[in-house]
């Protein structure tokens, strides 16, 4: 519960903020389709988890396709400075998970990869996630590690936005959130938008798959 109230007040300052963190789409080719009454989009073509290695929080590597193999995982690039779709994506998922079984929730991985590895070290990605869930995994690496990372995922690299005077620059990022299941396989992605009562709903048919109703 603490995680969650610090999770709710770090939110709050998102409602007084137009949408600085634009949210970009995957190529055509690579943009997932809409899953019927569910909240998570199907990608017409799935694709194996990528096989690269970044830094975690506590400064050790962290091989993304070895570290998560046999768990569904659910991954998202995004930065703490975001002023909307990160936040609200890390606190949704959080709540979900704390509303579901033990059971369920210890069989997903949650990996936030940031986008602006120039601002975003270790320490600052730990501070961040940990007012979510403290079991979330930070990653960062080089720019360009980062950027290739995306480019693994068939996403376009972030890029920064110009910055306004006075204001600190933003990032503009993916906005979905990818979901592999436990075969190693991305077969869906999230949209940014996606409740925390959907979340709850989602999370376990994603767990579950292939077996999902």
């Amino acid at each position: 519960m603490k995680t969650l109230r610090a999770s709710l007040a770090l939110l709050m300052p998102v409602m007084l903020l137009s949408s600085a963190c634009e949210g970009r789409r995957a190529p055509s080719a690579g943009t997932p389709e809409a899953g019927g009454e569910t909240a998570a989009r199907a990608y017409p073509n799935p694709r194996p988890k990528p096989d690269f290695t970044l830094t975690d929080t506590e400064g050790q590597p962290f091989a993304f396709r070895e570290a998560t193999e046999g768990k569904m995982t659910l991954l998202f690039f995004g930065y703490t400075s975001c002023p909307d779709i990160c936040p609200l994506h890390m606190a949704n998922i959080a709540a979900a998970l704390n509303k579901l079984p033990d059971a369920v929730a210890r069989q997903v991985t949650v990996v936030f990869i940031t986008t602006d590895p120039g601002r975003d070290t270790p320490e600052v990605i730990r501070t961040w996630l940990d007012h979510f869930d403290p079991r979330f995994i930070g990653l960062t690496g080089t720019q360009a590690e980062v950027d290739s990372a995306q480019t693994a995922m068939h996403l376009p690299p972030a890029y920064k936005e110009e910055a306004v005077e006075g204001r600190p620059y933003t990032v503009a990022h993916s906005a979905h959130v990818i979901a592999f299941t436990k075969d190693g396989m991305a077969r869906f992605a999230v949209p940014y938008g996606t409740r925390q009562s959907e979340w709850a709903q989602e999370i376990p048919r994603l767990v579950a798959y292939p077996d999902t109703p």
